[in-house]
C-alpha cells in the first residue's frame, strides 16, 4: 500500500506542477475512476472542450481516466491535498469526506429521476455541494449514475430473500453496507477495478450498478442475471480543491461553470439515451433481465431508515421526499 500511494504521488505531482505547461494557460488537471466509454466520462470530456472553447485556449482541462491516478478514494483525497485539481466520484466513496452524502445511500430516497433532478437544482442540491468545501471538496455538479440494482453471477434475484448467503460487491460505504445486511446479504468493499476479476474467481457473487456501467464494465460476460429493483440512484459528484477555486479570477470560474452546467444537460441526454442501449445490448447478449416486485425490497430497507430517526441525516431525507 505504502508502495502505490509513493507512486501515484509521484505521478500526481508531477502533473500538478505542470510538467512543460504554458505559463499563460490554467491548467485544471481532472482525474476519475471510469472508462473512456462511459457517459460521465463522455460528458466531462465535452465540459473539457467547453472550457477550452470560452475561454479561447486560456483554460484547459486534463483528463485522466481509468484510474490512472488511483481509485476513486484515492483522488478524492489528492484533490484534499491540492496534488489534483479535480475529480469525479460516487457520492458513497464521499461519504466519508462528506458526512451530507450520507443521504443518497438511503434506499428509495427518490420517487424517480424527476424527482431526483428537482432536488439536484433546487436549494437543498446546492446546499450539499457546498457541504465539501470545508472538507477539501467544493462541489461543483452532480451527474446521473442512474438507479443501482443487482447482478449476480448464477443465483437469480427476484426478492430480497435470494440474496441471504451471497457475497455482493459494494462501494466503500457505510451506508452500501447497511443496506445489503438489511436485505439479508453480505456486503463486500471492492475497488472498482478489481470487481470484474473478483466476480470471476467467485470471490463475490455478484454486485449492484446501473446497465450503462454493467454494459461498459463487461461485467454481463460474468453475470447472466440482472435484478431491476432499482434500489439507490446515488448521483456521481463533480468537485474541485477550494483553494484552487479561490484562486480563480471571476471570469474563469464563470467560464468553469458555464461549461459545466453544459456539461451536465449534455449527460443527462447521453444518459437516458445510453440506459436504454445498455439495458438492450445486456438482453441481447443473453443476460436475464429480472422486473421484480419492488414492494418487498422496500420494506426490507425500513430498518436502514430506522436508524436515521431524528438525526440530521433523518432530516435531510425527508426533506428531499418532500420536494415535489
Amino acid at each position: 500500500m505504502l508502495v502505490r500511494w509513493t507512486f501515484l504521488l509521484a505521478a500526481a505531482a508531477c502533473i500538478a506542477a505542470g510538467c512543460g505547461e504554458a505559463k499563460d494557460v490554467t491548467v485544471l488537471k481532472l482525474a476519475h475512476g471510469l472508462d473512456v466509454e462511459h457517459p460521465v466520462h463522455k460528458a466531462m470530456a465535452f465540459m473539457a472542450e467547453e472550457v477550452a472553447r470560452q475561454s479561447g485556449g486560456r483554460m484547459r482541462v486534463d483528463l485522466y481516466p481509468s484510474e490512472q491516478l488511483g481509485s476513486e478514494r484515492e483522488c478524492l483525497e489528492l484533490v484534499q491535498l491540492g496534488i489534483l485539481t479535480m475529480t469525479k466520484s460516487s457520492s458513497a466513496p464521499m461519504e466519508g469526506f462528506v458526512p451530507a452524502m450520507k443521504v443518497f445511500g438511503l434506499p428509495y430516497l427518490f420517487r424517480d429521476s424527476s424527482h431526483m433532478w428537482k432536488v439536484f437544482k433546487g436549494a437543498i442540491g446546492r446546499e450539499i455541494l457546498a457541504a465539501g468545501a470545508s472538507r477539501g471538496l467544493q462541489g461543483l455538479c452532480f451527474y446521473d449514475a442512474g438507479a443501482r440494482s443487482f447482478y449476480t453471477t448464477q443465483k437469480p434475484v427476484r426478492h430480497p430473500g435470494d440474496l441471504k448467503g451471497m457475497k455482493i460487491r459494494v462501494m466503500k460505504s457505510e451506508m452500501a453496507m447497511r443496506m445489503i445486511e438489511a436485505m439479508g446479504g453480505s456486503p463486500t468493499p471492492i475497488d472498482w477495478g478489481e470487481l470484474y476479476t473478483a466476480l470471476q474467481q467467485g470471490v463475490v457473487d455478484g454486485a449492484e450498478n446501473n446497465s450503462p456501467t454493467l454494459f461498459v464494465s463487461r461485467q454481463y460476460e460474468i453475470c447472466r442475471h440482472y435484478t431491476l429493483d432499482e434500489h439507490l440512484r446515488q448521483p456521481d459528484v463533480l468537485v474541485i480543491n477550494p483553494d484552487v477555486w479561490k484562486a480563480l479570477d471571476d471570469e474563469k470560474r464563470e467560464i468553469l461553470l458555464d461549461a459545466v452546467e453544459a456539461s451536465v444537460e449534455y449527460q443527462r441526454e447521453l444518459w437516458k439515451r445510453t440506459e436504454v442501449q445498455s439495458l438492450e445490448r445486456v438482453r441481447e447478449a443473453g443476460v436475464e433481465i429480472i422486473h421484480p416486485d419492488k414492494k418487498p425490497f422496500l420494506e426490507a430497507v425500513k430498518s436502514v431508515w430506522a436508524r436515521f430517526d431524528g438525526t440530521e441525516i433523518g432530516d435531510l431525507a425527508r426533506r428531499i421526499q418532500a420536494v415535489e
